[in-house]
């Protein structure tokens, strides 16, 4: 009983529709939808700028979705919505195309064919499909990518640079942000959870999934990443595991370079503090736009 509760706040789909809307930054966009390799239908916004050079953002996982984050229910991960079309602002005030979609089992995405979250391992595919997309788009084939890839959404495009099909097929793309690496193992870890629940929690997942959540992280794809990669952490994240994060880092064998944040905990907040680096993400741009300038320019200077 308590494994299915638990397993319900990790895997369980579409905990977080859509609160956001492109029009609101006065964006030119239009929606997209496009294919996974197993045939499930991914919807997202192509938020329009130069064609040379194209950003595409994977959201984290569970109670997210291209959108952001937005606190419902009982277990509230911060204090107040974080809209991820804050960084698609300025990103393409900067001249970015921007390409942000829902994993499946998120947001308007469609159910996955495992119809739950797979913290990465299912959801690789589509990233794949995401980059595919824009290397086939008639306007986009021939820019450069960066991938703005957050918690889930990191570990999903990982986890696709290990794929045959993957990540490593595809030349344009020219670097990454990982932000905040996590995997399963990690997380439960983090929460301090007695062996019994944990235990009782992977069993309820691996009896809906049909996988062991523990023999699936994407950490053993690290060493296939092949382009310049930074790495943004928080240090006051309450679920910071610094081994499990600095082992990541030894494990790229990319250019690459550590971000640490120090963003302190609010007065009185009982919130882990994880998901105030998400928010610091829209807030922040220099970091990212430098980041992003250096691997990627536009081919038309």
């Amino acid at each position: 009983m308590i494994g299915n509760m638990i397993a319900n706040t990790f895997i369980n789909p579409f905990q977080s529709p859509l609160f956001d809307d492109p029009d609101n930054y006065d964006l030119n966009y239009e929606d997209v939808s496009f294919l996974a390799s197993d045939e499930v239908m991914l919807r997202g916004w192509l938020i329009k700028g130069d064609k040379d050079k194209v950003i595409i953002q994977s959201h984290f996982g569970v109670q997210c979705s291209r959108s952001g984050y937005r606190p419902r229910g009982l277990m509230k991960g911060y204090h107040k919505d974080i809209e991820f079309l804050r960084q698609a602002k300025y990103l393409n005030e900067a001249g970015y195309t921007v390409l942000m979609y829902d994993m499946r089992n998120h947001g308007e995405s469609s159910k996955g064919t495992v119809p739950y979250i797979t913290w990465g391992q299912e959801e690789a595919k589509d990233i794949i499909a995401a980059v595919n997309y824009i290397s086939t788009h008639p306007d986009y084939k021939s820019a450069d990518i960066g991938l703005l890839s957050i918690c889930m959404g990191q570990g999903a495009s990982v986890a696709a640079y290990g794929r045959e099909d993957g990540l490593k097929n595809f030349p344009n793309i020219k670097t990454m942000i990982s932000v905040q690496p996590m995997d399963y193992g990690c997380f439960v870890k983090a929460l301090g959870l007695p062996g019994f629940m944990v235990n009782s929690t992977t069993k309820a997942i691996q009896k809906r999934t049909g996988r062991n959540f523990n023999d699936i992280s994407w950490r053993p794809f690290a060493k296939d990443v092949t382009v310049p990669t930074l790495v943004i952490q928080n240090k006051n994240d309450g679920y910071l595991d610094e081994v499990f994060i600095n082992d990541f880092y030894d494990e790229l064998v990319v250019e690459k370079e550590m971000l640490w944040l120090d963003i302190p905990k609010k007065k009185g907040g009982d919130f882990p503090n994880r998901a105030a680096a998400y928010d610091w993400l829209g807030e922040n741009p220099q970091p990212i736009l430098n980041w992003f300038n250096k691997y990627i320019s536009s081919k038309a200077k």
